[in-house]
């Protein structure tokens, strides 16, 4: 939502879609969801530049090196996740938030595009990936196409502050504080 209320333009076409989508229903289920391509392509996007586990702790299998360093076996290592999703090196404008650049794209989420890694990657793997998917698009989903959302107090959407807490997880120091103006009747079983 941060993300979405930044770039009103973007807001603006995933609540067209997930209401184009869903015109004349009266609630979003689970099988709306392959409906809704640009609203996967933000959540893509916003995976990218703001990972749920930042750094991957790994155990060196065997001794190694890796940039002229040596890396002994069962030495513990942080894959840095949030530093490679915002790597020039592999992203296009890499601090921008541009959900289509996922379009067409081949990388995933799966593990195998090691420039990409909100849920790690091999055996270690997140194994609720799927169910943590399919919350956040349904939650998502439910969010543009019951409600207008905008800032409070005249706020623009470029003074919203994005900073984050760096630690395990990556939460925003601030929090945010939307004002949300009920679209479409929620029904009382959401």
């Amino acid at each position: 939502m941060s993300e979405l209320i930044r770039h009103p333009s973007i807001m603006e076409r995933a609540h067209k879609e997930v209401r184009e989508a869903l015109k004349g229903k009266k609630r979003v289920e689970e099988s709306d969801m392959d409906k809704l391509n640009y609203m996967k392509l933000i959540i893509k996007e916003t995976l990218r530049l703001h990972p749920s586990l930042p750094l991957l702790p790994r155990l060196s299998r065997e001794t190694s090196e890796v940039m002229g360093y040596k890396i002994e076996a069962g030495t513990r290592v942080f894959v840095n996740a949030w530093a490679i999703c915002r790597d020039p090196q592999y992203w296009d404008d890499a601090e921008s938030f541009k959900p289509e650049r996922f379009e067409g794209s081949p990388i995933d989420f799966k593990g195998f595009d090691f420039e990409y890694l909100p849920f790690g990657a091999g055996r270690r793997i997140c194994p609720a990936i799927e169910y943590g998917l399919t919350v956040v698009e349904v939650v998502l989903a439910n969010l543009l196409f019951h409600f207008d959302w905008k800032l409070p107090n005249g706020m623009k959407p470029e003074e919203l502050d994005m900073r984050e807490k760096m630690a395990l997880l990556v939460p925003r120091q601030t929090e945010l504080k939307l004002l949300a103006t009920s679209r479409i009747p929620v029904p009382a079983t959401i």
